[in-house]
């Protein structure tokens, strides 16, 4: 499941114009360059991609990667040139011109369907539609248009930003995308756009799963970007995948005891992220070495394991975190009401089991668009000591093939696109 806008905007112009008007306003700003990529066939030259980008933003249009219908990547996923460009509807939106995004395992989740019931009824009670539908939720950009809410001090048209699209909205695996100001932040300078593009998503997903769900920096690591946490002790599950990389990062960044699972031929590559205690999961063994470490603050499973894993394995902990949660699925499945039942049902069966094994909690993490965890992410990148494993750089006319990779799981860190 997503938590989606945690963070409400205010109309600060409101009380100078009136809506109409805003509108009126917003729509009229001045835009800066555009850019856009060609087709998939295309040899222009960048020249001539950023005229073609030009030429699209001129008559309103975009290029992008859309679904029409749910599937798999391979089918689903096509290109258009004549999509209509997204547009300011209040005044604390951004217009930002993508130049890489990153692909992550949601987005081949919701090509299958994933969330369907529950995220098209959000996205059509603020005024979407189902489909087409643009996938992506993480990317590196220039803002070309402002509100009129978003002070100079903030943020400027011409500014290389970083951001995360809430995921019920049009995604950014397309030439343009409207974010809210509470969603974007300047990228930071030591950055280049293909990191800047891969951490936001996962990295927030890491950090809620650690800092609100888990409550590694009690109240103020939740609502705040300190983080905390240090002389605790975290078993990362997964460490290798897009989160798992991010997450061993964070932890060791606040002086956290850090063990880590992941296959054997990615453990040097964890070990090499700082990483002291590193064991193969495909070793049976390595049930009863974690077994004799002790007991663990959190048990963070970025590894898909879920709920059940957490009472098959003889481990002790404070709190076990997964984000294979079945909330939505369950939902998707049964609809709101049954759904819900069963996802508390299985919650309290899980916990109840953990809990009469001297286990701690069981409990669910989630991607949260939180302004705090992007500030956090920010301070740790721009100290050097959060940075992306990226696994591979696809084009942008190779977008398909980027999508095929992810859904074939077992990645070593992200999966990213370079729109220019």
């Amino acid at each position: 499941m997503v938590l989606t806008n945690c963070i409400r905007f205010t109309a600060t112009a409101a009380g100078k114009f009136g809506q109409r008007e805003l509108l009126c306003n917003i729509r009229s700003l001045a835009t800066a360059t555009v850019a856009s990529t060609p087709s998939t066939n295309s040899t222009s030259s960048p020249s001539g991609w950023e005229q073609q980008r030009r030429q699209h933003a001129s008559y309103g249009k975009m290029s992008g990667w859309q679904i029409h219908a749910y599937g798999v990547p391979q089918e689903e996923i096509q290109f258009s040139d004549g999509i209509k460009m997204p547009i300011l509807k209040s005044p604390t939106q951004l217009l930002v011109r993508v130049k890489a995004a990153s692909v992550n395992p949601i987005d081949v989740a919701m090509i299958n369907g994933y969330g369907a019931s529950v995220l098209n009824a959000m996205r059509c009670k603020d005024g979407g539609i189902e489909f087409p539908l643009v996938l992506g939720r993480d990317f590196c950009g220039e803002i070309v248009q402002k509100g009129l809410g978003i002070s100079s001090r903030e943020l400027e048209v011409g500014d290389e930003v970083w951001g995360v699209v809430p995921v019920h909205l049009q995604g950014c695996h397309a030439d343009y995308v409207v974010v809210e100001k509470y969603c974007l932040f300047k990228k930071p300078s030591n950055l280049s756009k293909i990191d800047a593009s891969a951490i936001l998503y996962a990295g927030l997903t890491a950090w809620s799963g650690l800092y609100i769900t888990g409550h590694l920096g009690d109240l103020l690591g939740a609502i705040s970007p300190v983080g905390g946490g240090a002389g605790k002790k975290v078993l990362v599950l997964g460490a290798a995948g897009g989160v798992g990389t991010l997450a061993v990062q964070m932890l060791l960044a606040e002086g956290v005891e850090v063990f880590a699972t992941c296959s054997p031929d990615a453990m040097q590559m964890v070990n090499n992220l700082g990483v002291k205690y590193v064991l193969d999961y495909t070793d049976p063994a390595h049930v009863q070495n974690v077994a004799s470490v002790g007991r663990f603050d959190i048990v963070l499973d970025c590894a898909g394991k879920g709920t059940e894993y957490a009472n098959e394995v003889p481990w002790l902990y404070d709190q076990y975190i997964t984000f294979n949660s079945p909330v939505l699925k369950n939902i998707d499945a049964d609809g709101f009401a049954a759904g819900m039942y069963q996802n508390a049902l299985n919650l309290v069966r899980n916990n109840a089991a953990a809990l009469s094994t001297r286990q701690g909690l069981v409990k669910w993490g989630y991607f949260v668009p939180a302004p705090q965890g992007i500030a956090y992410l920010q301070r740790l990148a721009e100290k050097g000591k959060l940075l992306p494993v990226v696994e591979k750089v696809f084009p942008y006319g190779s977008t398909p093939e980027a999508y095929e990779r992810v859904a074939q799981k077992h990645l070593r860190g992200k999966v990213v696109i370079d729109c220019e």
